[in-house]
């Protein structure tokens, strides 16, 4: 006789999105387990290449979760500062979180640091079943709730299942969820780089002709973590010249602001894409995060998207259970995709919006680039409303982001 394991909830990812929504919603008291492909570890040694620059609303979640206060914060890059400029023209534009009374304007974490932190937070709640190195083999959707079987042939059900499964979602495919995609015609080149001049925790943006440098301040004075958007064919022809001529052309792209750059690890490369589901949310089923949406890494800001997707998730979730309303109806999860669609779209909007303004060197687009700027720069209101949407101040956050 065949058990079936009854859960609230089935989270499918256990990534930051996918474990930030199980902690919440288990702090709600509802069941849920995650079925999670991987396993999370403390991170130690080298920097590893993948970080997030984690904004106020995202490190005010993790702290209402309970998870910030396990963050190693002996790798975290806390940046006061942010210095954006055009390299061929006189553009620039400088914050500072002084000037609005912030001790900071965010901070650059790896993602395995808040990977683990989240999972030992969740290790805590018992209403959390956290399935590592576990995949989903099957899953179908049921008027009253949906089946899901493990890879070792484990079988559950619960009322609502949640997409938490990266850009490349299982979920998203089985369930045949078309994409919305265009291709950015870039790939991005992330590498741990020392630097001879100290970061001054400061994250930096150039606008080059072919597409963005970002230099990200880690936990160290010289160590930052580069995001290097360039051209398929550059993005090659960098990666397998020698070291020392990748470091010489990255200090000359970067204007040598921060003297000679060393690389700390091999650079890498992987191609960008905007995708948008057409349907966030479908009977008995929710995406969120990546499995979603994907933005330009532009400004860091895709994996705080995918935080208040967690949020917005958490918080509508817990209205439903409050007055004992079905987690799965789709009716009632349409408010909540809605919510999520405009936040996405909105976000996407303003990165494509970027990202043209700043491509190419057509002289009316570098005098406007110019004049934008240098406006921003000079006019304090305008600024601050810039520095408080950095920080993640929205209009309608979600009330655990608050």
């Amino acid at each position: 006789m065949f058990s079936t394991q009854t859960y609230d909830v089935a989270i499918i990812g256990g990534g930051m999105v996918g474990l930030a929504t199980a902690i919440g919603l288990g702090q709600e008291g509802l069941r849920v387990v995650v079925i999670d492909a991987g396993e999370t570890q403390a991170v130690s040694g080298e920097a590893r290449l993948r970080v997030s620059a984690i904004n106020k609303a995202s490190q005010r979640l993790l702290t209402h979760l309970g998870a910030w206060a396990y963050i190693d914060e002996s790798r975290v890059g806390p940046y006061q500062k942010m210095a954006v400029w055009d390299k061929d023209s006189l553009g620039k534009i400088g914050f500072d979180a002084h000037s609005i009374s912030e001790q900071t304007l965010g901070s650059i974490i790896e993602n395995d640091n808040i990977s683990h932190a989240l999972a030992t937070r969740a290790g805590e709640l018992s209403e959390i079943t956290h399935l590592e190195n576990h995949r989903l083999e099957k899953i179908a959707f049921g008027e009253r709730e949906a089946w899901l079987t493990l890879d070792n042939g484990d079988n559950l059900s619960a009322a609502l299942v949640i997409g938490a499964d990266g850009a490349n979602s299982w979920v998203r495919e089985q369930c045949k969820i078309p994409m919305t995609f265009w291709d950015y015609g870039h790939h991005a080149i992330v590498a741990s780089i020392r630097t001879e001049l100290p970061h001054n925790a400061t994250a930096r943006q150039v606008f080059l002709s072919d597409g963005p440098l970002a230099f990200l301040p880690l936990f160290e004075p010289s160590l930052c973590s580069i995001v290097w958007s360039v051209p398929p064919a550059k993005a090659q022809s960098l990666l397998e010249g020698d070291k020392v001529q990748f470091e010489r052309s990255l200090t000359a792209a970067f204007d040598g602001k921060l003297g000679m750059c060393t690389l700390e690890s091999e650079p890498q490369a992987f191609p960008l894409r905007m995708r948008y589901a057409r349907h966030f949310a479908r009977h008995r089923l929710v995406l969120a995060g990546d499995a979603a949406h994907t933005i330009h890494p532009l400004a860091g800001q895709g994996v705080n998207l995918g935080f208040l997707d967690a949020a917005a998730i958490i918080e509508t979730l817990s209205e439903l259970k409050a007055k004992g309303k079905d987690l799965g109806d789709y009716a009632n999860l349409r408010p909540l995709e809605r919510w999520r669609k405009a936040d996405a779209l909105e976000m996407i909007a303003a990165m494509e919006g970027f990202k043209r303004l700043f491509e190419g060197s057509n002289p009316v687009k570098k005098a406007l680039r110019d004049l934008g700027l240098n406006l921003v720069d000079n006019l304090s209101p305008v600024k601050t409303l810039f520095m408080q949407q950095a920080m993640g101040n929205k209009t309608r956050l979600p009330e655990l982001c608050k």
